[in-house]
């Protein structure tokens, strides 16, 4: 093949992209070697490499065919930000979310032996998803099901944060048995002087004996996987030969991989949490990035409140799956560390764990990004509803990201959640109304979501009306013919589609619906009694959406479709759902009524 870069050129590019698109740059440092090891020794378009989250997977990237050159990352209609089969042959699965690629690579593996194909197929998993559910079970699986598969656990102790629980604990005594490594090193360093690669294969049998002698069966030869390692990942002669032993060998194997998140680069390597996810920053003056936000979050925003109501009721708790820091929770952590849990990249156990936290008798809050909470729908139904738990989900993320792209774009939850009964669905419009909804999802007492999207709220009118169950607020001309019913971050967005309605001669009035579940049944009933025209506006897809639920005339959301990454403006006008192109949309179809023309239901997108 042709010369490939060196793992420090890799580094260089990736920093420099990321430095202008923004991205997740820690965890793709880390994984640069390693890349470069698995190109080595696999052919990357006929054998298949499973990566698992794709946060790790830049320098893969960089090594194989693209559609697109990697410095449009990120961008619209750019490179993905995640692994995209779409975009090269080189990229075997979707990995946007953690924990599913050994189940698909134990698929694959399971139908190369039923055509009697020999390629070799690989799941790369970080340590932190090794522990997710998805994970367990394909592992239970992996002997029974298929002759050969090679697991590579690229162990980093992070998630987006620091992992926790008995996995990270059962890595960390495999990494620093002292007895065991010493003799590993020993013998690591007299092959490397003799040169005697061509007895790889002895060498790790001999490793094989001594991990019996000082560290017992291993957890993964308990699954019927032969376990090598632990392999320095940033020693590339060290993985490549590793990886050789795991593709030679006749049946499953474990190779464990040693990183150190944000490898190359001072402050990630210093703070990988901090640099897991970034926007653009001075490589010159990275101590200034990634720069704080010119307004408080939405995370912060729920954080603030959701510690106000900690002080005041001792059995608030917040529960997060490996996202404290995400969903802005680590100073409630540091105030009150009996009552966080974080149980891990385990979506599932979390919604449970919840639940049985409320039938306890406690308040309990899930913390967790729209796209993740859709890992735990069953739960939610089975688990909450049915018993009409109060759990408390604080929705994170809501609608439209941006440049995560289709695999983290929270656009699903009103579909996923309003069907369910018992559960409650709100969304604010600014701070306000953000800690009134959580004061009053915990006074409720049965399953509420509050959602918001991801950033900060834009500057909307202080709204005079106190909050109250099921009820909306009518901001400006209620008597007007057209209504325009908005969620939260879309009220602004309503208030300028009224105004150019305004300047074409159509009154329209704007409702901040605040309740997606229950809506204000009154005051749409009155509003249709006078013959409004109701439109709906919804930072979520429209099928099955707010919108449907009310009976819109017009809706306005994303498609019924999985939407790309880029800017959020750049996707609004992609897909018409700016305010110039609701304010066109309601005023068509008000003049085609008035005309008497045919009019069927309008549903953007």
């Amino acid at each position: 093949m042709s010369e490939r870069p060196t793992p420090d050129a890799l580094r260089k590019e990736i920093i420099e992209v990321v430095s202008k698109n923004g991205g997740h740059l820690a965890s793709s440092l880390g994984a640069v070697e390693l890349a470069c090891a698995l190109v080595d020794v696999f052919d990357p378009e006929r054998d298949r490499i499973l990566w698992d989250v794709g946060h790790q997977s830049y320098a893969w990237k960089l090594l194989t065919k693209r559609r697109r050159p990697f410095s449009t990352l990120r961008q619209f209609g750019g490179e993905s930000p995640f692994v995209n089969p779409d975009e090269s042959a080189a990229d075997a699965f979707v990995a946007g979310h953690a924990g599913n690629a050994l189940a698909a690579a134990l698929g694959m593996a399971a139908a190369r032996d039923a055509r009697n194909s020999d390629e070799h197929i690989v799941a790369v998993v970080g340590d932190a998803s090794l522990a997710n559910g998805e994970t367990l079970e394909a592992l239970n699986n992996c002997a029974t099901v298929t002759k050969k598969l090679i697991l590579v656990v690229n162990d980093n102790a992070m998630a987006i944060s620091p992992s926790r629980g008995a996995m990270t604990k059962f890595l960390g005594r495999l990494i620093s048995n002292v007895r065991y490594n010493r003799v590993k090193a020993a013998a690591e360093a007299m092959g490397h002087r003799l040169k005697l690669t061509f007895l790889r294969g002895a060498y790790h049998r001999l490793e094989q004996m001594i991990k019996s002698i000082w560290l017992g069966n291993t957890f993964f030869e308990q699954f019927g996987l032969r376990y090598v390692g632990p392999v320095d990942g940033h020693d590339t002669n060290a993985l490549k030969d590793a990886l050789t032993v795991a593709k030679e060998y006749k049946r499953g194997v474990v190779v464990h991989v040693i990183t150190e998140k944000g490898k190359g680069f001072a402050p990630a390597e210093s703070d990988p949490s901090r640099w897991h996810g970034v926007g653009p920053f001075d490589i010159a003056n990275p101590d200034a990035a990634p720069s704080a936000p010119k307004k408080t979050g939405w995370s912060e925003i729920f954080s603030t409140a959701l510690t106000e109501e900690a002080r005041r009721d001792e059995r608030v708790c917040a529960v997060v799956a490996a996202m404290k820091d995400g969903t802005g929770l680590v100073n409630f952590a540091r105030e009150f560390p009996t009552r966080f849990y974080d149980v891990g990249i385990s979506e599932s156990c979390a919604v449970t764990f919840a639940a049985g936290l409320a039938k306890a008798g406690e308040k309990p809050v899930v913390a967790i990004y729209s796209t993740f909470l859709q890992r735990a729908f069953d739960q939610i139904m089975h688990d909450v509803c049915i018993m009409n738990l109060p759990v408390v989900f604080a929705v994170d993320r809501a609608g439209c990201v941006g440049a995560d792209g289709r695999t983290h774009h929270g656009m699903f939850d009103i579909p996923m959640l309003r069907c369910l009964p018992n559960m409650s669905v709100l969304q604010p419009r600014d701070a306000a109304s953000l800690g009134e909804m959580l004061a009053a999802a915990f006074a409720y007492g049965g399953p509420v979501a509050i959602r918001w999207p991801r950033g900060a709220p834009t500057d909307v009118p202080p709204s005079p009306c106190p909050l109250a169950w099921g009820k909306a607020h009518q901001i400006s001309a209620p008597e007007a013919h057209v209504q325009l019913w908005a969620l939260g971050d879309q009220v602004p967005k309503a208030l300028a589609a009224a105004e150019l309605l305004g300047a074409r001669g159509v009154a329209a009035g704007v409702v901040d619906a605040r309740f997606v579940k229950p809506f204000d049944a009154e005051l749409l009933a009155h509003q249709r009694a006078a013959g409004a025209f109701v439109a709906s506006l919804e930072n979520g897809a429209v099928a099955g959406g707010f919108g449907e639920a009310i009976g819109a005339d017009a809706r306005f959301g994303w498609p019924d479709g999985f939407v790309g990454h880029g800017t959020v403006a750049e996707l609004e006008k992609e897909f018409s759902f700016t305010a110039q192109d609701v304010a066109d949309g309601i005023a068509s179809e008000v003049e085609r009524r008035a005309t008497h023309a045919p009019t069927p239901s309008k549903t953007t997108n």
